[in-house]
């Protein structure tokens, strides 16, 4: 069952480790199939050097298990609330990545200080309340999912514009049109995590960039009238 999608995610959760956004298990991808409404994630605590494409678990979007002889990963839940609230969403990364959690400990959102920052993503990449000793209780990981989904509604931000958010006191969660995307999105949390943290360094008394030069990078790459790439 869904044995192209396996492979796919498969292959993003093995860049994890080659980007160095985890360490030991520290992480897992996902993807869903549009078409059929399941989607694939990495198994539970499985070192990476021994994962196959055949360990990864295929779930539906009530929670249940469909195929898999191993537990799926203990954030599976976190990833069916943003796949049911959010359509365009195709793939999710979580990490531990070790600048974007440094940010996330100290709940601060990550402001947009420069171009790189704005090429991908619009705006500062949030960082969101702790969950409520009850929520952390009653169903911790699905609960991370409805703060998420609840607080990019209440900020009206759009998800593919700001594909990436923080958990307080735990860590990053990045998303993309699919499982390569996600991971894509992962990767320039993590650097503009690091960039932001240095430029705050150097000059603790920087501003974020102009308004101005955000739209001018994040457009020129986004939206009707972008002119980054080929076509």
């Amino acid at each position: 069952m869904l044995e192209d999608l396996k492979q796919k995610v498969y292959e993003a959760n093995m860049l994890l480790p080659k980007y160095g956004l985890v360490t030991f298990t520290w992480g897992n991808v996902s993807a869903i199939d549009t078409e059929s409404g399941l989607f694939v994630i990495k198994p539970s605590g499985v070192d990476y050097e021994k994962m196959t494409p055949a360990d990864m678990v295929v779930m539906d979007l009530q929670g249940n298990k469909v195929e898999g002889d191993l537990r799926p990963s203990s954030d599976t839940p976190t990833h069916l609330e943003l796949y049911k609230a959010f359509p365009e969403i195709g793939g999710i990364v979580h990490t531990h990545s070790s600048y974007a959690t440094s940010w996330a400990q100290a709940g601060r959102s990550i402001p947009c200080y420069g171009t790189t920052h704005a090429d991908y993503i619009y705006g500062e990449v949030p960082c969101l309340r702790c969950l409520t000793k009850e929520e952390i209780d009653e169903a911790y990981e699905e609960n991370t999912g409805h703060l998420i989904v609840n607080e990019f509604q209440r900020m009206n931000k759009e998800v593919m514009a700001v594909p990436a958010v923080l958990c307080k006191n735990h860590g990053p969660f990045a998303w993309g049109k699919d499982a390569m995307d996600a991971v894509h999105n992962a990767v320039v949390l993590e650097e503009v995590a690091k960039m932001a943290y240095r430029t705050e360094t150097i000059n603790p008394k920087v501003a974020p960039a102009p308004q101005e030069l955000q739209d001018k990078h994040y457009y020129r790459k986004h939206g009707a009238n972008a002119y980054y790439g080929q076509n």
